[in-house]
């Protein structure tokens, strides 16, 4: 595999990142830069970073309650059943971290019980385009979604809108060990390819129809749908634990 696991030396605000990246060999003469990056510290969701989503989503809804910082340097998506409804948390970087390229990784937890999935995923800015325009207008990207009790991930992309036009390739992959604790999931999105990664091993390369040239956010959700299992099947509340995300661009080593 051409993944290696470094730890990063770089440091922001004086303090060294706490946990070691799983970061690809950077090509001669350049290094990783750290651009961006939160660890969950503090007691209360940085919401200069992230947006709390509220609203009705498939078969239950976001909760802006649903979705917090737990004081121990995680974020919390929780799944909840109150009466009748269903509902689960999720946050997104729009308006607030948009960026094109570079290696984007999270570390996590799953939760336990059917019916609901978590993701990690990349949206353009603008959305998708419902038009046969190509990948390279933007395009969805799944880092990782996992619907499954059993122990597989999916990778996924999706371009030309969500309609007629809808185009997509996505790779299912499994490894032991996924449903016990934390695991790094991460995409290098370069203008060549897409590479993903499962605890610093790749796991799928692909050049689908040309990458995304589009700036694009970052989601951490939770979803509650058929594709998951049946919820009522579930013991709620459950959570899908998230320790950092961090995003990284190449860049012409410093000479000193």
């Amino acid at each position: 595999m051409f993944a290696t696991t470094v730890l990063v030396a770089m440091l922001l605000n004086a303090e060294a990142l706490e946990a070691p990246t799983h970061l690809p060999p950077a090509d001669a003469g350049k290094e990783w830069r750290l651009v961006w990056q939160d660890e969950f510290e503090g007691s209360t969701l940085d919401e200069s970073k992230w947006e709390r989503i509220d609203g009705p989503r498939r078969d239950a809804y976001w909760s802006r309650d649903d979705a917090y910082v737990d004081g121990k340097g995680c974020l919390v998506l929780r799944t909840k059943k109150e009466g009748e409804r269903y509902s689960s948390g999720a946050v997104r970087t729009k308006g607030k971290f948009e960026h094109r390229y570079g290696y984007w990784e999270c570390r996590c937890k799953f939760p336990k019980q059917p019916g609901h999935w978590p993701a990690f995923w990349l949206m353009p800015a603008q959305g998708l385009p419902d038009a046969e325009v190509g990948g390279a207008a933007g395009t969805e990207i799944d880092i990782m979604e996992k619907a499954w009790l059993t122990e597989k991930i999916n990778h996924a992309l999706h371009w030309n809108g969500y309609a007629s036009h809808h185009k997509q390739e996505a790779r299912e992959i499994e490894r032991p060990g996924l449903n016990e604790g934390f695991h790094t999931f991460a995409v290098l999105w370069s203008p060549d390819e897409y590479v993903f990664f499962v605890d610093g091993e790749e796991t799928w390369r692909t050049k689908a129809d040309g990458p995304s040239q589009a700036l694009s956010y970052a989601k951490l959700t939770e979803e509650i749908g058929p594709w998951a299992g049946k919820i009522e099947e579930a013991t709620l509340p459950d959570y899908f634990v998230v320790d950092y995300v961090r995003v990284f661009d190449m860049a012409v080593q410093d000479k000193k």
